[in-house]
């Protein structure tokens, strides 16, 4: 065996080694941080005793008794009276001093499709083309993701999953945010169909095309909207010997068994958005809609809802208030108008109460601006019936904290339930903190 030979055995075992070496690595890392196993189907009787009841429909209970059978909760009542019998229940919980809310609900959120932004094989939201409402976001959707544990620690327990690219991106749908699949954890599937509405608003810019470029680009756009609308109205309206499956999707937009969601911002874009839902007759929701402050009058006149994405931002122009963004839930909701609160993202979602809370800070009732999260996305999404509220007869869906929910410093979830499941609230970001606090010694206080 001459030297070359040798040289090259010894290198192939060394790499070898590096391989087996760095596998081992990213296996003890995996193993390390497992998402917790989905809980097992509700059987018990449970009672929570005693907390600060938020109903989520803008009625408090200061020592509330709620009860929950089958994943159901079967009362909510005023618990300073209650004598609860130890027979009645399997597992009574004293909550005396904590707070008690509805599950949160995060809207416009890609979640589950979305785990790294800097690895396009993990980003599963933006189907190539522009027209794809037959697009479903829930056959995408992830639960094993890393990233649903940190936003179900922070109150989430419901998401609407949604596309994002092109004109029409494509087909939404709620999931609980617990199961082991992605038919696990539907809750509601193909809800709404998505859509960028073209900006009529030119940008002068050094970046930006000329201006007549972005008019023609418009107006283009808009021509193939409309087109696609009328076609897909006739397809509804009469039998069809060609299956389109474009037009399949959207045969709930003209029954209103679905929700046209359409993404836009400025004042041109809202009324032309509110004008395009009217010609077709539909049922449509704004999302963003940073200048809706300045046509609350329309919004209103339309019975149109509004979902805000994400209030921690710049304002829009140089010359807006600085707190704009903050106070706009207030702005709208003091019209009539039915708000949302979300952000617009994944990971971020997590911040969602909070942003619900600054809210507060800037003119919004604290109960109005938790219904904000919480009853009124349940409406949007036409699942009001069943969650959005603590309710007899709902869903056992409930978030238990030992402070405001909505601040910051004190919030801190200690107890959920999703139909009446008790969640697993650990994640990988909890892991890590007690990792590093054993290796160094470290204490929370310190």
């Amino acid at each position: 065996m001459n030297y070359t030979t040798v040289m090259t055995m010894k290198n192939h075992r060394d790499n070898m080694k590096a391989i087996i070496s760095i596998l081992f690595v990213c296996i003890s890392g995996m193993i390390y941080a497992q998402n917790p196993a989905p809980a097992d189907t509700a059987t018990k009787r449970i009672l929570l005793l005693g907390g600060y009841a938020h109903l989520g429909n803008g009625k408090v209970i200061p020592q509330s008794a709620i009860g929950i059978a089958n994943g159901k909760i079967t009362f909510v009542m005023d618990g300073r009276n209650f004598k609860p019998s130890r027979l009645a229940f399997d597992t009574i919980i004293d909550v005396y001093g904590k707070q008690v809310y509805p599950g949160i609900i995060a809207m416009n959120t890609s979640l589950g499709i979305n785990e790294i932004e800097a690895v396009r094989a993990t980003n599963d939201y933006n189907e190539t083309g522009s027209l794809n409402a037959s697009a479903r976001s829930i056959i995408a959707y992830n639960t094993d993701s890393k990233v649903t544990p940190t936003v179900r620690s922070n109150g989430i327990m419901l998401a609407q999953v949604t596309p994002r690219g092109g004109l029409i991106s494509g087909q939404s749908s709620v999931v609980e945010l617990d199961g082991w699949n992605y038919e696990d954890a539907a809750y509601k599937m193909d809800e709404g169909i998505w859509m960028n509405f073209p900006s009529l608003q030119t940008v002068k810019a050094w970046w930006a095309d000329a201006e007549d470029e972005q008019k023609k680009r418009s107006e283009k756009q808009m021509s193939d909207l409309n087109e696609l609308f009328y076609e897909a109205q006739s397809y509804s309206s009469g039998n069809n010997s060609v299956y389109n499956p474009n037009f399949e999707a959207m045969k709930g937009l003209f029954n209103k068994s679905k929700t046209l969601y359409i993404r836009c911002n400025y004042v041109k874009d809202i009324l032309a958005a509110i004008s395009f839902g009217n010609k077709f007759n539909l049922k449509i929701v704004l999302v963003g809609a940073r200048d809706g402050w300045m046509v609350t009058k329309e919004i209103k006149e339309n019975n149109i809802p509004v979902v805000i994405m994400r209030t921690h931002v710049l304002p829009e122009r140089d010359d807006d208030d600085i707190d704009l963004p903050y106070k706009l839930p207030y702005l709208l909701s003091k019209e009539g108008i039915d708000v949302a609160i979300t952000d617009d993202g994944f990971w971020q979602d997590r911040n969602i109460p909070f942003q619900a809370g600054e809210a507060v800070g800037y003119g919004m009732d604290k109960e109005e601006a938790l219904k904000a999260i919480t009853l009124t996305p349940a409406r949007i999404l036409g699942i009001d019936a069943t969650v959005g509220t603590l309710e007899t007869g709902k869903d056992a869906t409930i978030i238990v904290s030992s402070g405001d929910v909505l601040d910051m410093k004190s919030s801190d979830i200690q107890i959920a339930y999703i139909r009446g499941k008790e969640i697993n609230l650990d994640n990988i970001q909890k892991q890590l903190y007690r990792k590093y606090e054993r290796k160094y010694g470290l204490k929370a206080s310190e």
